[in-house]
C-alpha cells in the first residue's frame, strides 16, 4: 500500500496575502478564487499568519454589536458593504471594516506541515483542532496548502 504524503495531494499554487493588504481586498480575493481562507506572508513568502471567513465574521459581529447597543434595528449584513446608503453609523461601521489589516485580525499561531508529512498525521491533527486547512512549509517558506477538500477529493479519485 502506498503511503501518502502532504506533497501528493497539496495544492501549490496558493492564493496568498500580505498583512498590510486591508479585508476589503481580502474578501473579493476569497470571493475571485472562491476559496474561504489565505496565508497572511511577508515579501520572502515566510508565513506570519492566515486570514478565514471566521475572522473576517467575527470582525463584522463585533461591530454588529456595538450597533445594535445604540441603533437595535441597524443590520450589518442587511445589506452590501460597497453599497452604502442611509444611517451614518452603519456607514462609518462598514467604513472601519473595509479599512482594517490583515495583521489585525489574522490568526497568528497555525498549525503547519510539511511536504513530507504523512497525509493520515495531517488528517489526525485537522481533526482534532478543527481546522479546515494547514499551510506547506520547506525550509520556512510556503510552498503550498493541504485542505480537508484536498483530502476528500483523493478519496475516491483513482489510485495508481
Amino acid at each position: 500500500m502506498v503511503k501518502l504524503h502532504v506533497r501528493d495531494l497539496m495544492t501549490t499554487q496558493v492564493i496568498t496575502l500580505k498583512a498590510t493588504d486591508t479585508i476589503k481586498q481580502a474578501t473579493v480575493l476569497f470571493a475571485l478564487h472562491d476559496i474561504s481562507a489565505a496565508p497572511v506572508v511577508d515579501d520572502e513568502r515566510h508565513l506570519i499568519g492566515i486570514l478565514s471567513e471566521t475572522d473576517i465574521l467575527e470582525l463584522v459581529m463585533k461591530y454588529q454589536k456595538e450597533l445594535s447597543i445604540d441603533h437595535p434595528s441597524l443590520y450589518m449584513l442587511a445589506s452590501p458593504m460597497d453599497d452604502i446608503s442611509g444611517d451614518e453609523e452603519l456607514k462609518k461601521a462598514y467604513e472601519a471594516i473595509s479599512k482594517t489589516k490583515v495583521k489585525d485580525i489574522m490568526t497568528k499561531t497555525i498549525l503547519t506541515t510539511t511536504p513530507d508529512a504523512r497525509i493520515v498525521d495531517v488528517v489526525e491533527e485537522m481533526i482534532k483542532k478543527t481546522i479546515n486547512r494547514v499551510p506547506v512549509l520547506e525550509k520556512g517558506v510556503l510552498v503550498g496548502i493541504i485542505s480537508r477538500g484536498d483530502i476528500i477529493f483523493s478519496i475516491y479519485k483513482k489510485k495508481r
